[in-house]
């Protein structure tokens, strides 16, 4: 690992490193150019992050992240609160609005069951959602979770503990490449698959 001539220079390197997809070279580049701004700017910067860590809220619902205990969407009266969209992550939420195609609801699962990294159905909010289903009378459940071994996973459990004739549970349609994050899709596509959306039992027998 490379050593600079400033300590300083190296913890905030080291610090913008240990990003998710950031390097040591787009590190540098990024606090080089920090240094270079206004100190007022700078100070705006990291006062965000900080605020945003220790005053974020997560909708006591959905699990969206939110500046209120329900988020913009859940609080929408045009929302369609029947239909309840599964994802993985707030990114997948993201993702779908992008593509103004759905008018539901959301629930966030924190993750997918990977048995593989320690992760099982009691690490997930998929008790919360089962109950949310039976108190607010859902008609539809949207899993839409990535196109992985674990993602079917997932859904399969989710689909047995509904186990409701009264729900009917569908899945986005496979416009979505085998293994693909839906973060990653492009708007079009995502889009056709949210509104071609088909029963799961009937992807189950193919």
């Amino acid at each position: 690992m490379e050593q600079h001539s400033s300590k300083l220079l190296q913890n905030a390197v080291d610090a913008f490193a240990s990003l998710p997809g950031i390097g040591r070279k787009t590190a540098l580049r990024l606090v080089l150019y920090l240094l270079k701004q206004p100190k007022e700017d700078v100070e705006l910067f990291g006062d965000s992050v900080i605020k945003l860590r220790n005053e974020v809220i997560y909708c006591q619902k959905c699990y969206n992240i939110s500046d209120k205990h329900l988020c913009h969407i859940c609080s929408t009266p045009s929302r369609d609160p029947s239909i309840v969209c599964i994802v993985e992550n707030i990114r997948d939420i993201i993702a779908i609005e992008n593509t103004g195609r759905f008018k539901g609801l959301y629930h966030v699962l924190g993750g997918i069951i990977s048995p593989i990294d320690g992760i099982g159905p009691n690490d997930l909010n998929i008790e919360s959602l089962i109950n949310r289903v039976k108190e607010e009378k859902v008609k539809e459940v949207v899993l839409a979770l990535s196109t992985t071994m674990e993602g079917d996973t997932t859904n399969y459990y989710i689909f047995k503990k509904i186990n409701s004739p009264d729900i009917k549970v569908t899945t986005i349609a496979r416009g979505i490449a085998i293994g693909d994050e839906l973060e990653y899709a492009d708007e079009i596509t995502l889009g056709r698959s949210i509104l071609n959306r088909t029963l799961y039992e009937n992807a189950l027998s193919k």
